[in-house]
């Protein structure tokens, strides 16, 4: 049996956002999020959490949106406190990966806060492949003895895996690509028994708008996943598995 997680990334970004998700968990074919404890919705959507036991949540572990927990950073902030958002994928700066360690230490620690039990971890805007930031990624999931994404390039899932870290066997964020008919989804399992695809649903809201680049594209998302023509198909399909990080 193939098994096939769809993650939605920014659970905790903003109301929207997590009800966006919450509803592609529900009506569609949505199977696991990951949360921004540093953003607005973060309480929110922890409430939420607590409504859909068969949703997998794990930390979407944040460097380049917001604001960080701590206040005691140097390197990974702004003059105005905030994350440098985009700015680790020029190479401009030298990082004190110590801060790293620190504030994605605390940002974990402030998801166990909410009674909550993480699945996995990834990154927003895929920072956790930067430089040496994959050795602090991969140290917490050893610490915590958590999953992680198949994202980091050279460090394939034969490596984590020989690390004692789970993973999936590939990673895609190709959603509407890879999901669209039967063929598509036979070519993502070519080679692979498990395979996470990454999505984006929401439903636009203020917080959302003011502050992120990416937003109508969301909702096309949402309304993909939980399309009654997708849903019905990929449901159906005696192969595939649909589940969370908790059972590769």
């Amino acid at each position: 049996m193939k098994k096939l997680i769809i993650n939605a990334d920014d659970f905790g970004y903003s109301r929207g956002v997590n009800f966006g998700i919450v509803d592609a968990h529900q009506l569609g074919i949505l199977t696991s999020t990951t949360l921004m404890t540093n953003m607005p919705g973060a309480d929110h959507a922890a409430e939420l959490a607590d409504q859909f036991p068969d949703l997998g949540i794990g930390v979407h572990l944040v460097l380049t949106c917001g604001r960080p927990l701590l206040d005691t950073h140097k390197t990974i902030v702004d003059v105005q406190g905030n994350f440098r958002k985009l700015d680790f994928y020029k190479g401009a700066f030298t990082i004190d990966y110590d801060e790293v360690y620190a504030e994605w230490k605390t940002q974990i620690e402030t998801f166990l806060s909410y009674g909550l039990e993480p699945t996995h971890l990834d990154s927003h805007h895929h920072v956790n492949s930067f430089g040496s930031i994959p050795d602090v990624f991969l140290t917490l999931a050893q610490e915590y003895r958590l999953p992680v994404r198949n994202n980091m390039g050279e460090k394939t899932a034969a490596e984590l895996k020989r690390k004692g870290i789970k993973t999936t066997d590939s990673f895609s964020y190709l959603i509407e690509t890879t999901l669209k008919d039967d063929e598509a989804l036979d070519n993502l399992f070519k080679n692979n028994d498990s395979v996470e695809v990454m999505s984006h649903p929401a439903y636009l809201d203020k917080e959302l708008l003011a502050s992120s680049s990416f937003t109508f594209p969301r909702v096309d998302e949402l309304e993909f996943l939980t399309h009654e023509e997708i849903v019905t198909r990929v449901r159906s399909r005696k192969d595939i598995q649909l589940v969370t990080y908790q059972s590769i």
